[in-house]
């Protein structure tokens, strides 16, 4: 939808395909980090924006064993917006649905879920959808793929995945929130178990982590005895810990982080989740496919306009965002592995905070540093794409 509206937003013919008839779905990546918000500042759209239902998170916060531990502050960055807000994936995908419908240039087709790739000798020159009017084919000087980690458009593209390894899983639910009855904790580590509540206003998006597959031996224990670890780890949520009422309320979210070896050919482009697997670390996979989204319009808007787009200049889109991706995921993986995997694998029996953790509470600003790699990210991408809308 951002590469969307950039797009269009340069008076070049746009096509998005939506293979849902709605985004009312419980899509748990609700963050919105500062980079984010810097980008929908430069395009003059930040106020409206904040208008939609968000709650803002300033301090990230984690309790090891009942030692609270301050992760980051936003506050400390250099950046007009000096949070992170919380808001429904769903309002944001609608904010700029509507933004989109603005342009001339912008097509939104939903209920078209890609099937397939049209192609020409070695050129993709388009894609099949089925719709509920039947089969559709679309021709286009690029497709760009950003159907998320199970990516249609990369597997029919015959683009190789590099798998970095992931060694956990979460599960998702939510939990109603009593006012006054939890703090502000991100992060909740105790008996061997990780829990990170996302405040969502009137309850708690809650982040289960377990080890890859954990899931079946879980069931095995019984729906009780999972509701009654949640309690203990947290127990200001035990008084609520019935809306996990069957086990279809406990979403699994199977954790990957991958990353395209090469990320385009001849006519076509895979960006944001569909070129790189995102831990839900730092919820920093969303904001990272914006950022993979300016980059793309600020390299390609001018060539697409000129119909003179090249299969070097997609292959720079992977150069520029190529060394981000690989940093967000090395520290993501460090962080599985040192901090997450030996909690919930029951090595770190004394619940410690690890040890850079501890650097980082005793010293502010580290807590800067880190509310930097959240928030913005190692090299955040700003408007530079055309504005011929303004221009006409």
């Amino acid at each position: 939808m951002m590469l969307g509206y950039l797009l269009a937003r340069a008076g070049i013919e746009t096509l998005v395909l939506e293979k849902h008839a709605d985004f009312l779905r419980d899509f748990r990546g609700d963050t919105v980090h500062s980079s984010t918000l810097a980008v929908l500042d430069e395009l003059g759209l930040l106020e409206e924006f904040l208008q939609r239902p968000h709650q803002k998170l300033t301090m990230i916060v984690g309790d090891f064993g009942g030692q609270r531990i301050t992760v980051a502050d936003c506050a400390r960055l250099k950046t007009k917006c000096r949070f992170i807000a919380f808001m429904p994936q769903w309002e944001f995908l609608n904010f700029l649905a509507e933004k989109c419908a603005a342009f001339p240039h912008f097509r939104f087709i939903r209920q078209a879920e890609v099937t397939d790739l049209l192609m020409e000798e070695s050129q993709i020159t388009g894609v099949r959808a089925t719709t509920p009017q039947g089969p559709l084919e679309a021709q286009a000087h690029l497709i760009v793929g950003c159907d998320g980690r199970h990516s249609i458009v990369r597997e029919r593209a015959g683009l190789k995945v590099k798998n970095l390894g992931a060694p956990i899983d979460v599960l998702w639910f939510r939990i109603t929130r009593a006012p006054g009855k939890v703090e502000h904790t991100f992060m909740h580590v105790a008996n061997s178990h990780v829990l990170v509540t996302l405040d969502r206003g009137d309850y708690w998006q809650c982040a289960y982590v377990v080890p890859k597959g954990g899931i079946d031996e879980i069931k095995k224990r019984g729906l009780e005895t999972f509701r009654q670890s949640v309690a203990q780890i947290v127990p200001s949520l035990r008084d609520h810990v019935a809306d996990i009422k069957t086990w279809d309320d406990v979403k699994l979210l199977s954790v990957a982080v991958d990353r395209l070896t090469q990320w385009s050919r001849p006519g076509l482009l895979c960006i944001g989740d569909a070129a790189h697997a995102m831990s839900p670390i730092g919820g920093v996979g969303i904001n990272l496919a914006i950022q993979d989204a300016v980059a793309t319009a600020n390299l390609l808007a001018a060539k697409l306009a000129k119909q003179d787009l090249h299969d070097d200049d997609l292959r720079g889109v992977q150069h520029r965002r190529l060394w981000p991706t690989k940093m967000t995921q090395a520290l993501q993986i460090q962080i599985q592995n040192r901090v997450l995997a030996p909690v919930i694998s029951g090595k770190n029996q004394k619940l410690q905070a690890p040890l850079l953790l501890r650097l980082v509470n005793a010293w502010p600003w580290l807590q800067g540093m880190t509310a930097r790699f959240i928030g913005i990210g190692f090299r955040p991408e700003h408007i530079q794409s055309p504005n011929f809308h303004s221009e006409s």
